[in-house]
């Protein structure tokens, strides 16, 4: 038996207390919407994590037209012109608008916002709060001006476990908290859940994040996208921490070199050395320590003593495993940061379903392609985030149906432990066929039971079956076995259903049956 929230009938109900959600929620003030979050509001969330800051093109050398080049060329050719265009345009906009909200953004002397550099781009255009805590400062100030924002209804600790549809679209939300299952019946839900790092060992994303809005979108019917790409950064610490931590590229922006246990700089030779794309710099420490060896980060000679003042939270880290980076080399391994796949959606946010909007880490809007952009995650999610208030806002809200309370018994809690090893082993930064196959064949048995690994094992093996489609190396894409890059680039979209039907004549491959 549920419980029907029919006091919030008919509001809209954003899923996720992140950058994009909480910006969803601000923009459609005063209209009355409804917050799910699992944790405490801003909790748990990527964006809180993020390090580096939020790119913007404000510098008086810079332009969107070359922040767009660089954003298009990280991308690999898979990138939507047209979407990426008008997303950095809007840059400017967006952190006009964080800073109305609250947002203390790093200034020079001068009074001039303070303009980082991070790899791939060709200008310092990375703006930033509190030095290497940006991603804390956004969320602490968008909570606070949530919490003061009477048309906003928070409800904490309520896990989203199925959305309800008819021949229309959406009906409503299904969740679970303390006291039982809950339906929110609503005819508008904005998915804002963040990555899929959860369903990996060594990831720098909250552990419980393994792909939940994809995983609730892809059970309603929606179109997916693109799902194989997702982005390894180089440089975690490599330490007993779980999650890893992360050491922003902001520190190699800064300087900072990439030495192995020789000392010597293997990225040199490399095309933009230490600033390359981070699938270069990913694949190339994976190749060190695939060989035995190990890698680490030197920001001795570039920073030194300013270390702790311009990284604080990464000094704090390092201090924690034991490390002084100031004086040492700082030990570093690539580790799942982001997914550049997810929900297609389009300019506004919208999905292929009726009524559901997907912002932020959780969508595929073609902004970043086959590998993101530093810094371009804050930014999209803020803009899309706006964008799909925005889109609601222009809509006449429509009455949902009243559910059955009993309308269905609501799956256990999912459990992404059950697909890590799954996922660590045979999804990594290098791929090949053998290893996909055999990645089918494990993950489709638990997508198509119905136990906790049910719902994680359904995310994960959408990413192998985009995968095994994908025979090329592109971007955040590398395979062994098909280690050139096809000439022309492809986008791909499918449902559950049809990722399934390929699973199950995957899984019938002599490849996975001996993988």
């Amino acid at each position: 038996m549920s419980e029907i929230a029919s006091q919030l009938t008919g509001r809209a109900v954003i899923v996720g207390s992140g950058l994009a959600g909480l910006m969803a929620a601000l923009t459609l003030a005063p209209q009355p919407v409804v917050i799910v979050t699992r944790a405490g509001l801003g909790r748990e969330t990527s964006s809180a994590w993020a390090q580096g800051g939020i790119a913007a093109a404000l510098g008086a050398d810079d332009s969107a037209a070359l922040h767009l080049a660089d954003t298009l060329a990280a991308g690999d050719g898979l990138c939507d012109p047209a979407i990426a265009a008008g997303i950095v345009a809007e840059a400017p906009d967006a952190i006009a608008a964080l800073e109305c909200a609250g947002v203390h953004f790093d200034r020079a002397a001068d009074g001039a916002l303070s303009l980082g550099l991070e790899a791939a781009h060709n200008r310092r255009r990375i703006v930033h709060a509190q030095g290497d805590g940006s991603g804390a400062e956004v969320i602490r100030a968008l909570v606070s001006a949530v919490i003061t924002t009477p048309s906003i209804t928070v409800l904490e600790g309520l896990d989203a476990r199925r959305i309800l549809t008819d021949e229309e679209g959406v009906t409503g939300l299904a969740c679970v908290g303390a006291s039982g299952a809950v339906i929110l019946p609503t005819r508008r839900i904005v998915l804002a859940t963040g990555g899929i790092g959860g369903l990996y060992e060594a990831t720098t994303n909250p552990t419980g994040n393994f792909g939940q809005g994809i995983m609730l979108a892809a059970r309603a019917g929606a179109e997916l996208a693109d799902m194989e790409f997702v982005q390894f950064h180089p440089t975690a610490l490599n330490s007993r921490r779980r999650p890893l931590a992360l050491v922003s590229e902001a520190v190699r922006g800064e300087g900072a070199v990439l030495l192995n246990e020789s000392g010597e700089r293997f990225m040199a030779g490399v095309a933009g050395a230490e600033l390359a794309p981070r699938d270069v710099v990913a694949r190339a420490i994976s190749a060190e320590l695939a060989r035995g060896g190990r890698v680490f980060l030197d920001g001795r000679a570039a920073l030194g003593e300013r270390f702790a003042a311009r990284f604080p939270v990464i000094d704090a880290l390092c201090r924690e495993a034991g490390i002084d980076a100031s004086r040492e080399l700082i030990p570093v391994c690539p580790a799942v940061h982001y997914h550049m796949g997810g929900v297609a959606t389009d300019a506004v946010g919208r999905s292929s379903i009726g009524g559901l909007w997907v912002a932020g880490e959780a969508a595929s809007t073609g902004l970043h392609g086959a590998n993101r952009l530093a810094s371009n995650s804050l930014l999209e999610a803020a803009v899309m985030g706006m964008r799909a208030g925005r889109d609601i806002l222009s809509m006449p809200a429509a009455k949902p149906p009243m559910p059955e309370a009993d309308l269905f018994a609501l799956p256990e809690a999912a459990d992404p432990s059950l697909v890590r090893p799954i996922v660590s082993r045979h999804l990594g930064v290098l791929r090949n066929a053998g290893a996909i196959h055999g990645a089918v064949a494990s993950l489709l048995p638990l997508a198509e039971g119905d136990g906790p690994g049910a719902d994680p094992a359904i995310v994960a093996l959408l990413i192998a079956v985009f995968a095994s489609l994908r025979a090329e190396s592109r971007g955040a894409h590398a395979r062994t076995d098909f280690p050139l890059k096809r000439a022309e680039a492809v986008r791909r979209k499918m449902t559950l259903a049809d990722a399934l039907d390929i699973a199950r004549a995957t899984a019938s491959h002599p490849l996975a049956r001996s993988a």
